[in-house]
């Protein structure tokens, strides 16, 4: 017997220090480079979009990979590129870790509306509140203390 799956995977990371380092005119090229990565993979992109500071994938996993490699591969591969191609001089790296997601196929069409709706969404709440109603959401327990690299700016709320 063959092995199936469905399971859709909802995966939102920032930029080092979640600095506003991906300019909106060169967004599209990166989530281009991205859906590479993950064709590589044999991964189904199902959307990806984000802000300055982040980005949200929601993609399936591959069997044949564990969710940390497949999420360091999409990091490190686009990380290489975004330094090397010039587009993003501000950009420093990827924050260390991630948010991962689960989500039935019911749920697929809602979620690729709201990572499309990135943009009207973040007029009306910030990343660093985002992630942490996200964590909520899906009942991840966790320490605020710990939440992002650079406490300061999380009591801050930039």
């Amino acid at each position: 017997m063959s092995s199936h799956r469905q399971v859709l995977f909802h995966f939102v990371f920032g930029t080092k220090n979640r600095k506003l380092s991906i300019a909106e005119s060169n967004a599209e090229d990166l989530y281009r480079y991205i859906w590479g990565i993950i064709k590589n993979c044999k991964g189904k992109l199902y959307r990806i979009n984000g802000m300055q500071d982040h980005i949200h994938i929601l993609t399936d996993l591959p069997p044949t990979l564990a969710i940390s490699e497949y999420i360091k591969t999409i990091k490190v591969a686009s990380s290489l590129w975004m330094k090397d191609c010039g587009k993003y001089p501000e950009f420093e790296g990827w924050q260390e870790g991630y948010g991962a997601f689960t989500h039935s196929i019911w749920e697929k069409d809602k979620m690729i509306n709201y990572i499309k709706n990135q943009k009207e969404h973040h007029r009306s709440e910030n990343f660093v509140d985002e992630y942490r109603r996200l964590l909520m959401e899906h009942r991840v327990d966790f320490d605020e203390r710990y939440l992002f690299n650079d406490s300061s700016s999380v009591r801050s709320g930039h």
